[in-house]
Order: structure tokens, then sequence, then C-alpha cells
């Protein structure tokens, strides 16, 4: 293996001490920041992020509510869930879990969130002002993974903007939450972005577009899909994958990524781990979301930009 192997779990305890901070400081104002999360459904990776969001929560100090809601659940049980914690002011931002059952509408529920509680910019107008570069919040997938680029260039000792502006950015994959805000962010960066999904793999023209990328940004799903030879010689690779899978002797599971690691890292100049990589500063980012929600309801000045992720999220902040 050749590749640097990008510490994302550094990056986030950074951010952690920083946040620690910050609640005990709203603490003392009266103004405690709280997280809701809604996961319907027993799918595995909702449930282990859940739990992983929540330790974090509890660590940090802030108030915390789960809603567990059944597979069966109905479309109108569910937003009453939603209506309960928009009206609790305990709760200052939430978090709807995906997937959700076949029966209860993504979009709906998005629509049901009051857009200052919604911190993963899934409302209608908070992807508007997103998209306007202009973000209330940015959701915490797509910022994590640009803070870690960010950092890691800066790091390196290169000036990100120029990095950007001459870099062709692929990203792979368009879900609402993560692939179409990252292609956002990337081009807030001033990058050359191509957006890759499912019908650019039907159409045989993904690999065309990865081999072709300085920075590649895989957020699919699917594991292992792009491996050492879909990418060029000196690819900076982020991996947002996080896919469960058993091991077919002990049926253990573990995670990995959308890469496979070990071919990517024997090209790459960069590689995220899985876990290890984005997924460690997604965390944070979520409960900073969720921090900078609290502020918004009192009325609090921020102590940093609320658009910072768009650009630029430096290595102090």
């Amino acid at each position: 293996m050749t590749a640097h192997v990008i510490d994302g779990a550094r990056y986030a305890r950074d951010l952690r001490g920083a946040l620690s901070r910050e609640v005990a400081e709203l603490a003392a104002q009266g103004s405690l920041p709280g997280l809701a999360t809604v996961v319907a459904g027993d799918s595995y990776p909702a449930h282990a992020y859940e739990r992983r969001v929540r330790s974090l929560a509890e660590k940090l100090g802030l108030y915390y509510v789960r809603e567990a809601l059944p597979a069966e659940v109905t479309e109108a049980d569910a937003l009453a869930v939603i209506g309960k914690l928009g009206a609790d002011p305990r709760v200052s931002g939430i978090l709807v879990l995906r997937p959700l059952p076949p029966q209860v509408s993504e979009a709906a529920l998005y629509r049901a969130l009051d857009p200052l509680k919604d911190i993963e910019a899934v409302h209608p107008v908070n992807a508007g002002l997103l998209e306007l570069g202009r973000a209330r919040f940015v959701p915490s997938t797509p910022a994590s993974a640009f803070h870690l680029l960010d950092r890691y260039l800066i790091e390196s000792g290169r000036d990100p903007e120029e990095v950007y502006a001459c870099s062709n950015v692929v990203v792979v994959g368009r879900s609402q939450n993560v692939g179409k805000p990252a292609i956002t962010l990337a081009m807030e960066r001033g990058a050359t972005v191509v957006s890759c999904d499912v019908n650019s793999h039907r159409c045989g023209l993904l690999y065309e577009h990865t081999r072709n990328a300085d920075i590649l940004v895989v957020a699919t799903g699917v594991p292992g899909l792009v491996s050492g030879e879909h990418v060029k010689r000196g690819v900076i690779a982020v991996d947002v994958g996080i896919n469960p899978v058993s091991d077919p002797d002990t049926g253990k599971v573990r995670l990995v990524g959308d890469l496979d690691f070990d071919s990517v890292a024997d090209r790459a100049e960069a590689v995220t781990p899985v876990p290890g990589g984005v997924g460690p500063i997604t965390d944070v980012w979520l409960l900073r979301n969720a921090i900078d929600a609290a502020r918004l309801a009192t009325g609090l000045a921020s102590t940093r930009p609320l658009t910072e992720g768009l650009w630029l999220a430096t290595a102090d902040s």
C-alpha cells in the first residue's frame, strides 16, 4: 500500500473538543442543545448509527431522545412523532434515519420537520438554501467528507482553493442526503464536478469517469464498487460507504466501504478507511449542527459562520 490513510478519527477529536466547550457555555446560559433521532424498523446501519450518535451526545452532555418506531408504523403515526418533537423546546435538532418503511413517505416526513430543527437540511427550504450557497445547515456526511479533504490538503502543505480549482472531482451517488449535497460542496469550492449514479454504471460510463478523477467521492452503498483498476494513480479517494457484511464462517458483521480499499490504496495518493474515515467526523458534525440549531432557537450569536462547510473549514475551526 502506497497511499496515505487519512485519519478521520483525529479530525473528529479536534471538533469534539471544541463542541464540549460550546455545550458547557450554552448550558451555563440556560440553552442546553438537544438531539432527537427517529428510527423505524430494524435496519442494521440505521440502528448502529443511532447508537453511536446517542453515545456521543450523552458524552458531550446534550439532551437526547430516541424515537424507535416499529416497521409497521403508519405514516400518520410517524408524522405525529415528528410534530411532537418539533413542539418540544428541549429538542433543538431532529434526525430522521433512513431507510424508512415503504408505507412511510420520506418526503412527507421531511416536509413536516421544523426547518430550524432540520439539522440535515432535508426540508425543502433548507435544501434550497444549501443549493443557493446560503446554507442554514450543511448535511453532516458530505460536510464531513469535505472537512476531511480541506484538512488533509492544508496539512499536506497545499492551498485547497488552488487544488479544487484545478481538479476534476467525481461524485459517485446522487442521494438527497449525501450525493447531491456533495456535488454542491464541490462546486462551491470551484472544482470541475462530474456526477455519476446507477445510470452511469448501467451504460458502462462509470469507470470512464472515476479513472479521470483527481478527487473521488463514492457514496453508493455498494461494497467494493470501485477498485484500483478504476482510479488513476495519485487520486485522493474518499469512501462514504458504510456497508454491513457478514463473515461466511463466523456470521460476525463488519463494516466495509464502497471502495476496494487495498487495491485503491495501491494507486492513490490518499484514501479514507471504513471505519475510521468520514464516519467519526459525521457523528460529531451532526451534533455540531444541533448545537448551532440551539443557538438559532435562542437568538444567540454563533461562534462560527453557519455556512462553514460550504467553504472553507480550516484546520483550527
